[in-house]
């Protein structure tokens, strides 16, 4: 039987992380030594008092039916959570619903609010599930570029009008993925009275507030005066407390936008695992400690990197936060993809290739901070004994 598929797969273009990851098995299989710089993946273990309450839960037979909606001790912890950590009132219970993940929901956001051919502005570089999950949903996407010389900040300013007064939607992310960019009090009011300007739901992807470098502070978009009545947030649980195969994360924000994606949410979904919701109370009410302290070792890692790559000839510039570093191609390549494919075959070091985070990303090649900082170094002293330094792209 000769099978058709939906056009929709035509969307998503072709599987680049295939390549890589069949060479990753090869050479696996050959014993070599590699260090995966490649996945946003914590290494650290979550708190004892999470686990327990996951386990707790676990043990009650109840736990174990449709759980059909978040509970309201879930809702609660994100309203007193938000008042604590980023000095944020009135996150009421129907400001915010619970996602399976952030990609789970910046995946579904488009079939919710959008109609087709509505336009979505896109930061260039950005996640994927960014263009996914706004194609999805009929959107066109714009892309503003992230650019260097504008230390991969967005610019509003250059938005042209004729766009900005069609667009539906903007999707920011600061700490961003993969550019390691951050905001500021004034570039964050900036965007909000842009949204507010031209009537633009702003989309704020807030998932690496508590991993910022330098001394500088990660807070939420509704830190911005004016931003609750433009803006909603996904906040999420996974890198800041190492929970990332529980998919926990939070939109949170306008009523009638939570709503929107509820209403489609019962259509496709029975809700988060009960034992999970405990879980991630335990997280939203616990000591923060940990949290702090993880973030000085991430520095330590992007410090060992980025320095490190720089002592051997390699100019990659500090990432300010998330955890992830965004790498200048070396000079004499052009291509992310074989620069990518040659590193791991030569130095048995595994990034990703900029060119899966938009047009813009070619040229650039991302490494995640998830290796312990000792590891980092013998990644680095590999890049230098391979000496692809010195090849040049054929």
């Amino acid at each position: 039987m000769e099978m058709t598929f939906s056009r929709r797969l035509d969307l998503f273009g072709p599987e680049i992380f295939a390549a890589l990851n069949d060479k990753k098995i090869a050479l696996e299989a050959q014993g070599r030594t590699l260090y995966n710089l490649s996945v946003g993946t914590p290494d650290f273990p979550p708190a004892p008092h999470i686990k327990q309450a996951l386990i707790d839960a676990a043990a009650r037979d109840e736990s174990w039916k449709y759980t059909l909606r978040d509970i309201p001790e879930l809702l609660a912890a994100v309203g007193s959570y938000y008042q604590r950590r980023f000095g944020v009132a009135g996150i009421t219970p129907d400001r915010v619903m619970s996602f399976s993940g952030s990609q789970d929901g910046i995946g579904h956001l488009g079939l919710a609010l959008l109609n087709e051919g509505d336009t979505v502005l896109l930061p260039d570089p950005c996640y994927p599930v960014f263009m996914t999950g706004m194609r999805l949903g009929g959107g066109v996407p714009y892309f503003y570029p992230l650019t260097q010389e504008n230390n991969f900040l967005p610019d509003v300013r250059a938005v042209p009008e004729d766009v900005a007064r069609k667009a539906r939607l903007m999707l920011v992310s600061l700490p961003a993925n993969p550019v390691g960019s951050i905001g500021t009090p004034e570039l964050y009011a900036e965007i909000v009275a842009f949204c507010k300007k031209h009537n633009i739901l702003l989309v704020h992807d807030n998932a690496y507030s508590d991993i910022i470098f330098d001394g500088a502070h990660g807070g939420s978009v509704f830190n911005t005066p004016g931003a609750e009545e433009v803006a909603v947030e996904f906040f999420s649980l996974s890198k800041s407390f190492n929970v990332t195969g529980a998919r926990i994360s939070f939109l949170v924000g306008r009523p009638d936008v939570v709503a929107a994606c509820k209403k489609l949410r019962t259509q496709i979904d029975f809700g988060m695992f009960y034992p999970i919701q405990r879980a991630a109370i335990a997280a939203l009410t616990g000591p923060l400690d940990s949290v702090r302290a993880q973030c000085g070792v991430y520095q330590a890692r992007r410090d060992a990197l980025c320095g490190g790559l720089r002592g051997i000839g390699w100019p990659v510039p500090d990432s300010h936060g998330s955890m992830f570093v965004w790498a200048p191609l070396p000079a004499g390549w052009r291509h992310s993809m074989a620069f990518c494919l040659r590193l791991i075959d030569a130095a048995g070091v595994i990034c990703t290739p900029g060119a899966s985070f938009g047009p813009s990303g070619e040229g650039y090649v991302r490494f995640a901070l998830t290796l312990p900082e000792e590891t980092i170094r013998k990644a680095v002293a590999a890049i230098a004994a391979s000496g692809i330094l010195e090849e040049r792209e054929a």
